[in-house]
């Protein structure tokens, strides 16, 4: 990789901080297991003057689910479960779920669902549950009435959410479309069951320690001290500075444990989880996955071998559609010329609602990420702008 050209992700992303668009970020860029590239700018939490170090603690949000996807892939290698498993084996309340066929979120018109919600339904996002936040749909709307938005409801655990989200109709028939939702709380629900344990350790035992990564948890009160401010985008935009979130630090462990995005953790935890991947499921000796699944995870799988543009619907995604299919937990570049940005085929990855990304490029042997703290990931083009830098550097 040419030094002068990855200087060129410096130069872009200050301007960023510069003009007010962000308070702060880091990246870090490591090709065949080398780290070489690694920048940080700006502030974690401007009001504080507290500048953004390497070892600062971001809200991983969506980029939690790839861990929670590779932990029911653990459980799938000793034979828990299988792919087309109805989820209803384990968690009950699955069983006999509605689909929206028409009406509105007060008078829905439902019919029952001819197929069962299978685990491979949650791997793929192709159950058909939603998100609250989506704004799009009758179903999203009855969301938001059950008190899921960004969040979840005051006091309940993710056994009680699951009960919640089953009583809720799906927005279509398990397998026949791609939608982002809850899909991946769903699943993080499913590993506590078939493990037996709590979601948080299960990952503290069976992923986190045996990594390396001491900085990764559900509770972002563990380090106060070294955790990035979350701010918003400003509604008087781009010349306008990000809103800081309301709300203090936060000082007691979540109640509900979010597969689907409650982690927070430092970009180089983070990075070894990558890296992990990036090397077919062992790190340092330690091994979770066998290659076999590392590859199996991150093909496409959605049928016919189509993209998210043809399967998916137009909403809201951590990623683009076009040219880029999904796995299991993990976007794919399918088509790269039709994702019209610099890419390579077999790229997988997600990103997180602050803007956080992560993605790994098997033929480049490369792994990237990018952590910043701005709501709505969509505020800005920094995942396409990072790509373009990243791959230009490849010489």
């Amino acid at each position: 990789m040419s030094r002068s050209r990855l200087d060129r992700l410096d130069r872009h992303f200050r301007t960023y901080v510069d003009d007010g668009r962000l308070t702060g970020w880091l990246l870090a860029v490591a090709r065949q297991g080398k780290v070489v590239h690694l920048a940080n700018y700006g502030m974690r939490d401007r009001e504080a003057a507290a500048p953004v170090e390497v070892d600062t603690v971001w809200r991983l949000a969506s980029m939690t689910k790839p861990i929670t996807s590779v932990a029911a892939m653990m459980l799938y290698e000793e034979g828990a479960f299988e792919l087309k498993d109805p989820i209803s084996k384990w968690l009950p309340s699955f069983a006999d779920m509605q689909v929206f066929r028409s009406g509105s979120s007060g008078h829905p018109d439902l019919r029952p669902a001819t197929e069962p919600l299978r685990v491979w339904h949650l791997l793929t996002h192709t159950s058909g549950l939603t998100y609250g936040f989506m704004n799009a749909h009758p179903v999203d709307a009855m969301y938001r009435s059950a008190g899921f938005e960004w969040g979840e409801p005051p006091g309940v655990d993710l056994a009680g959410c699951c009960e919640l989200w089953a009583a809720l109709p799906l927005l279509f028939e398990p397998g026949s479309e791609w939608n982002y939702g809850v899909s991946t709380d769903v699943l993080g629900r499913l590993v506590e069951v078939v493990s037996g344990q709590r979601l948080d350790s299960f990952f503290r035992e069976r992923i986190f320690e045996p990594l390396g990564m001491v900085d990764t948890g559900f509770d972002p009160a563990v380090h106060p001290d070294r955790l990035a401010a979350p701010y918003v985008a400003n509604p008087g935009g781009v010349d306008s500075p990000p809103l800081r979130i309301p709300g203090g630090p936060e000082t007691t462990p979540p109640v509900m444990l979010s597969g689907g995005g409650g982690l927070v953790g430092t970009a180089a935890d983070y990075l070894r989880f990558s890296e992990m991947m990036r090397r077919g499921g062992e790190l340092d000796g330690t091994r979770l996955l066998s290659p076999r699944t590392v590859s199996y995870m991150t093909c496409n799988h959605l049928p016919g071998g189509v993209d998210l543009e043809s399967f998916g619907r137009g909403l809201f995604a951590e990623t683009t559609f076009d040219g880029v299919g999904f796995g299991l937990g993990v976007s794919v570049v399918t088509d790269p010329p039709a994702v019209k940005v610099l890419t390579s085929d077999g790229e997988y990855g997600w990103g997180g609602a602050f803007s956080t990304f992560w993605m790994v490029a098997p033929r480049e042997d490369l792994s990237v990420l990018f952590f910043t703290q701005l709501l709505p990931s969509s505020a800005h083009p920094i995942r396409s702008q990072l790509r373009q830098l990243v791959y230009q550097a490849l010489v």
